[in-house]
């Protein structure tokens, strides 16, 4: 029922009314396309724009980026967030630099099988780029067919996925998908959005069967809640000759490939006379070398699925630490040379370091 008015009517809302704007839009440049689609995943537009400029102006080629020290790329991203996206777009610029020979591939199983692709992004680039009949299915598209189709299979769910993914191909037009694509993200970005959509003046309300039975705010359906963890982070920034030590995260965790400080992770709050007998802080000073200096205010950052509580705790030594390897000596002018997470950005730039690269 869908496939009689949908297209045509969704194609004409976006020649007459939409007027929304972006750097990338209308782009044909997959390399261009392909760095706006990664630093959408989990980012508004509004944050991602600058980013882009920024990008784009630092690495105008694929092989630019391809050949750039890895800390430099890691020190643009900063402050963007879930950073196994720029360690996925370092490692796809390298084989398209490689196997490619820094042109983007045109095929569309051969963008999917690319470091930090999936079939959402995928289908963004062969159909921008390419004019390829693949349809995009972001959260967008699939709160705009959920409603208008009535759907009330969970969209998170293996069943839900099939059913929306079928629909969004039948849907799309052929002859033009990037454009189709644009215009039916842009339409759930600014109509028919996740909260208070604009059903009165939507050119679907009179088909839309969200809106006739009353269902807009019960669509889509989602059967799998999200649960969110705490962690609390205590970092300690260890001072000697003026020199604070700090060192690259490894882990496959959060901020991979970012700095930090000494930390100690907990599951609870840890009370103040307690932190220097937190291992391995204990071991690491002795209680008659290491005087607490300053303590900051607790910080709280909220990601998807954890919400993260951390506090800064400077301590003064009068003897070199032995932190390990892995730890570097570094001074508060020197941070600057390396990419932190938000949480520490935030800190430090509270206590006035600048933190532009020297």
């Amino acid at each position: 029922m869908m496939k009689l008015f949908f297209t045509k009517k969704l194609l004409l809302w976006n020649k007459k009314y939409n007027r929304r704007e972006m750097p990338w839009k209308g782009e044909k440049d997959p390399y261009k396309i392909w760095l706006s689609e990664i630093i959408l995943q989990q980012t508004r537009v509004e944050q991602g724009w600058n980013y882009y400029l920024r990008f784009i102006k630092t690495f105008p080629t694929v092989q630019q980026l391809a050949n750039a020290p890895e800390t430099k790329v890691f020190k643009l991203w900063e402050g963007l967030g879930y950073y196994s996206r720029c360690k996925n777009l370092i490692a796809a610029a390298k084989i398209i630099d490689k196997d490619y020979g820094g042109r983007f591939p045109a095929v569309y199983e051969e963008i999917l099988g690319l470091p930090g692709i999936g079939p959402y992004t995928a289908a963004a680039i062969a159909s921008f780029a390419f004019n390829l009949p693949y349809a995009v299915v972001d959260g967008n598209v699939l709160r705009v067919i959920a409603r208008i189709g009535g759907i009330t299979a969970p969209v998170d769910t293996a069943k839900g996925k099939t059913l929306l993914n079928k629909l969004a191909f039948e849907l799309l037009d052929k002859k033009q998908p990037g454009l189709y694509n644009q215009a039916i993200m842009d339409f759930g970005a600014v109509v028919c959005k996740p909260k208070t959509p604009a059903c009165n003046e939507c050119i679907m309300h009179e088909n839309c069967s969200a809106y006739q039975l009353e269902l807009v705010a019960d669509l889509p359906v989602k059967e799998k809640k999200i649960v969110k963890k705490s962690r609390w982070l205590y970092y300690f920034i260890i001072t000697y000759k003026n020199q604070v030590y700090i060192r690259k995260r490894t882990a496959k965790d959060i901020w991979q490939n970012l700095h930090e400080f000494l930390l100690v992770e907990k599951d609870s709050p840890v009370t103040k006379k307690n932190w220097l007998l937190l291992s391995p802080v204990k071991q690491l000073l002795h209680p008659n070398e290491a005087v607490v200096t300053q303590v900051s205010k607790l910080y709280t950052q909220q990601l998807t699925h954890q919400t993260l509580h951390g506090q800064f705790i400077e301590i003064s030594v009068n003897k070199a630490p032995n932190l390990g390897a892995d730890f570097t000596g570094v001074t508060y002018a020197e941070l600057g040379n390396y990419p932190f997470p938000k949480f520490m950005i935030t800190y430090l730039q509270e206590k006035n370091v600048n933190l532009s690269q020297h």
